[in-house]
């Protein structure tokens, strides 16, 4: 019979003297011990945490095996700490195994160990999971042992995936209130023509007379959604399969996401995010010592358009035949004249790195206030749409009715 596991919480001091506290789950309090002396450290003290039933994690399948970009910013975060704590990279790798809340990332963490133990270095481990990790974090890794600054590049990887996490909050904050209330309102009006407006036309054929024109309007909605419901719920299974299999093709990109940024008061907004992302991204590594023609290459794919990826290549074609990095961005419209300016003092001054963060800060600040902007327009608009329709369909609804009083009179 399996023996049922605990998570305890527990505080060590590392090879330095400083105190280091954590959490790990094993069976008893003489279990955690044994396991943090298997490490080298010697537990100061081991306290079982008791979980109460409201606080109890709730697992779904699917979706708690995800790991997410905020997982590998903490996990980048706490290896940083620890490796600059003085702990070496497999004791270190051994303890985000046994805490890390994520169990896809603790198996993974978990292999990493054995990787590391077995001589291969970081990087190298990193890149046989490169469908957990990114290729920014992989390559940054790389340059950061080379140069002996590992526990340096694991904070800036941390940083930059944080402030990518903060962005992508700002963006769905924005986002979720018009997409839940355009739901509701399909979900409202395809129910009240199924359910509701049958009804009154039953009860409008026991009356007799002619129906009024928005009516017979109404009337003839709900007949061909009767009708069609089949084939538009079979459309939209078929549309939303072919979407996800084609959208990461570069044919398909090429075609949708160049529409993305003319779409109005959104368009200026995806500009922003792509620009804020590739600029940050590069910053970072290039601070971390990545070849600037390997570097335009990731951050060309991590923007998330294919119109800056295409751009970050023609730079990158420009600097291998020693041309200058802003020089071919001023021919893409997408890129701003201040972004190309900056980042030509930037090179003019040999701080290109420091630039591009504050090129990125910049244009976070911007994101923050757009998506504060659209909050506050989208909501009127949505509930005077959502408003309308529904008056809309009540008013077609009663409309025979005021007719029938005129006929009794």
């Amino acid at each position: 019979m399996a023996t049922a596991m605990k998570k305890f919480e527990y505080s060590i001091r590392d090879q330095t003297g400083k105190l280091q506290k954590g959490e790990i789950e094993a069976p008893s309090e003489a279990a955690v011990a044994q396991r943090l002396r298997s490490m080298g450290v010697a537990p100061l003290s081991v306290t079982e945490v008791k979980t109460s039933g409201l606080k109890m994690e709730i697992k779904i399948p699917g979706f708690s095996d995800r790991i997410s970009l905020k997982d590998i910013a903490i996990f980048a975060r706490q290896l940083a700490t620890m490796i600059s704590a003085g702990l070496s990279l497999i004791r270190a790798l051994s303890i985000l195994a046994e805490q890390t809340e994520n169990a896809a990332l603790a198996r993974i963490v978990q292999e990493l160990r054995g990787d590391v133990e077995s001589g291969r270095s970081l990087s190298a481990a990193l890149g046989r999971h490169a469908d957990a990790f990114p290729p920014l974090m992989i390559n940054m890794v790389r340059a950061g042992e080379v140069g002996g600054f590992l526990d340096n590049v694991l904070q800036n990887v941390a940083k930059n995936f944080e402030s990518e996490v903060r962005l992508r909050g700002k963006v769905k904050s924005a986002m979720t209130y018009p997409v839940v209330v355009f739901i509701f309102a399909i979900l409202a009006v395809i129910g009240m023509l199924l359910f509701i407006v049958p009804t009154f036309q039953k009860m409008f054929e026991t009356l007799g007379g002619a129906l009024p024109p928005l009516t017979q309007f109404l009337v003839g909605m709900s007949a061909a959604l009767k009708i069609g419901i089949l084939p538009l719920i079979i459309v939209a299974v078929v549309g939303s399969s072919l979407w996800r299999k084609n959208k990461n093709r570069r044919g398909f990109r090429a075609k949708v996401e160049p529409l993305y940024l003319k779409v109005p008061v959104f368009g200026p907004l995806m500009q922003k995010i792509a620009l804020a992302r590739f600029t940050r991204n590069l910053g970072a590594m290039l601070r971390a010592g990545v070849p600037i023609l390997h570097s335009l290459d990731i951050v060309g794919e991590a923007s998330g358009n294919i119109v800056v990826e295409d751009a970050a290549r023609d730079v990158r074609e420009s600097v291998r035949t020693g041309n200058s990095l802003a020089g071919p961005l001023s021919e893409h419209p997408i890129f701003p004249a201040m972004v190309v300016q900056m980042m030509a003092v930037g090179e003019d001054t040999g701080a290109l790195d420091a630039m591009l963060d504050k090129i990125a800060d910049f244009y976070d600040e911007e994101i923050e206030a757009t998506t504060e902007q659209l909050t506050s327009l989208i909501e009127p608009i949505m509930i005077a749409l959502l408003g309308g329709i529904v008056g809309f369909m009540v008013i077609a609804l009663y409309m025979p009715i005021f007719s029938v009083f005129d006929i009794v009179k």
